[in-house]
């Protein structure tokens, strides 16, 4: 099973950029299909993008489709999600998780295990 470490987050202007990387240990990273996931304070986690194990099928929720890239370097074990055209409201800690298999979707509970999360927050 990978390990997966999070990286990349802090402070961030509204409409400005961050990008998040996700570093996993072994040598088995291309088994898995990722995702990032986040979780606003005093909200329930939810779904923000998923990569299949190749990186040639992705997906998005509504809410970041056209400002967030998720991607994947398999070379580099790592996975990342760029965010663009940032609001306050994605103000959240992000997590990365993993799915061992081809794809996985939208649905946390197919995901396991997960990294232990770096914050982002969107403020002038």
């Amino acid at each position: 099973q990978v390990q997966l470490v999070e990286s990349g987050g802090g402070l961030a202007q509204p409409g400005g950029s961050l990008r998040l990387s996700c570093a996993a240990s072994g040598r088995t990273f291309s088994s898995y299909a990722m995702g990032w996931f986040r979780q606003a304070p005093g909200k329930e986690r939810e779904f923000v993008a998923a990569i299949n194990w190749s990186g040639s099928t992705t997906s998005y929720a509504e809410f970041v489709k056209g400002r967030f890239t998720i991607s994947r370097d398999n070379a580099k074990n790592t996975v990342y999600l760029r965010m663009n055209s940032l609001k306050p409201e994605d103000t959240a800690v992000y997590s990365c998780a993993a799915h061992f298999g081809y794809y996985s979707g939208n649905l946390e509970n197919d995901y396991n295990p997960w990294g232990q999360g770096t914050q982002v927050t969107v403020s002038s």
